[in-house]
């Protein structure tokens, strides 16, 4: 579906390299916390035991949503109700900071800004829909409810109350993450890879991320975005990894609406669909508790014929045969919320969790944060996502 890319320039480490940040992971969280990184003035080194925009990055659907998985009224029931607010304050505005950064930069990656459907399930149904419209309001947000009829007259959709919600972005998210990365190394990045780091010694004032191959990279800082894998060392209370499936139709220009907007469910498992610039419909969902590759790939062709029947009830004038489909794992929480900050008792390192549907958005959160605590100027809501905060 996407354009080709051009080759992003790396090589697999060769000698010992001393460095201000050394970043794990090529994808799109480490890319964009590079990026940051770079513009602040640090020297950085990235590098991915696979090679750039690989792992999670590619298996991305890309609806890019400041609302977070856990609807924001029981967040508040969960953790209070200033920390859910703020909380989801917050990803408003990384996904607002996304979007301009990406506009400075000149990162082509099929941008457009989308509204939100968010259709009544069996984890709320039209009155749980409402309390959480009144909560949204509450914290500064534009919605609107929506009944089942017009949900109906409006989209041509299967007749249910939805909240209407707006500014969320569609991207091709391969492009995104090359377009950071490629930025990064405008600024003086360099990226290594194939390049596994097997061990992490923190020392007097420095890390050392020492590589399979034998090479030491000795760093101030050392930053893991490795996505849902978690090297040895980050804490896992209350991580688990979840697998995700997903296909995308044929292209269907005539029969898709041009301002469909994202959709996805207050259900559980929910399923979430945009559209593309081509008329695809790009859907996915029947979430599994992660075992393996194998096993997660064998459960494809089932699952994908689930989400077909799921989305041809929803939308009975799509063809929903599928042109593509795959799956992909990402990591889960029990709030949807990400870690983001310094790793306990591994001094100068951090690291970069992102949970849920919300991956991309959390990874410019992350730049963000991560960017204020290593250079020593702070962030007002890093102890929100601190590993320390036990939600």
């Amino acid at each position: 579906m996407s354009r080709p890319l051009a080759a992003i320039p790396c090589a697999p480490l060769r000698r010992d390299v001393d460095t201000d940040v050394v970043v794990v992971g090529a994808g799109i969280s480490g890319a964009m916390v590079a990026e940051a990184l770079g513009e602040a003035g640090l020297k950085v080194v990235i590098m991915d035991r696979r090679g750039p925009l690989l792992g999670s990055t590619p298996a991305s659907t890309a609806l890019l949503q400041y609302e977070i998985d856990t609807p924001l009224s029981e967040l508040a029931e969960r953790i209070g109700l200033d920390r859910a607010e703020r909380i989801w304050r917050r990803s408003k505005l990384a996904l607002d900071a996304l979007r301009e950064r990406a506009d400075r930069l000149a990162i082509s990656a099929d941008l457009a800004i989308r509204d939100t459907l968010y259709l009544e399930g069996n984890g709320l149904d039209a009155d749980g829909l409402a309390r959480e419209a009144e909560a949204r309001r509450r914290a500064g947000f534009e919605v609107s409810l929506l009944t089942g009829a017009e949900v109906g007259e409006r989209y041509g959709l299967d007749r249910r109350a939805a909240i209407l919600g707006h500014g969320n972005l569609a991207a091709d998210p391969r492009r995104l993450a090359a377009g950071f990365l490629r930025a990064a190394l405008d600024r003086g990045a360099r990226l290594h890879a194939p390049t596994e780091v097997v061990k992490v010694e923190p020392g007097e004032g420095t890390v050392s991320a020492i590589t399979g191959e034998g090479p030491v990279v000795t760093a101030r800082t050392l930053v893991f975005a490795t996505g849902y894998e978690l090297p040895h060392g980050v804490p896992r209370k209350g991580h688990r990894i979840v697998s995700t499936y997903c296909l995308a139709t044929r292209p269907q220009l005539r029969a898709v609406p041009k301002a469909l907007p994202f959709i996805w469910e207050a259900s559980e498992p929910y399923l979430y669909l945009r559209s593309d610039p081509s008329g695809r419909i790009i859907c996915g969902g029947e979430d599994e508790d992660f075992v393996d590759e194998e096993r997660r790939d064998a459960l494809l062709a089932e699952k994908v014929e689930v989400i077909r029947a799921k989305l041809s009830k929803l939308m009975p004038a799509i063809d929903t045969e599928a042109d593509y489909a795959w799956c992909g794992s990402f990591g889960a929480s029990r709030t949807g919320t990400p870690s983001i900050g310094s790793v306990p008792n591994l001094a100068g390192c951090y690291a970069v969790l992102g949970y849920g549907g919300n991956g991309i958005t959390f990874s410019m959160m992350a730049s963000q944060i991560l960017r204020g605590l290593i250079t020593g100027r702070g962030d007002p809501d890093s102890a929100l996502f601190s590993f320390r905060r036990a939600f």
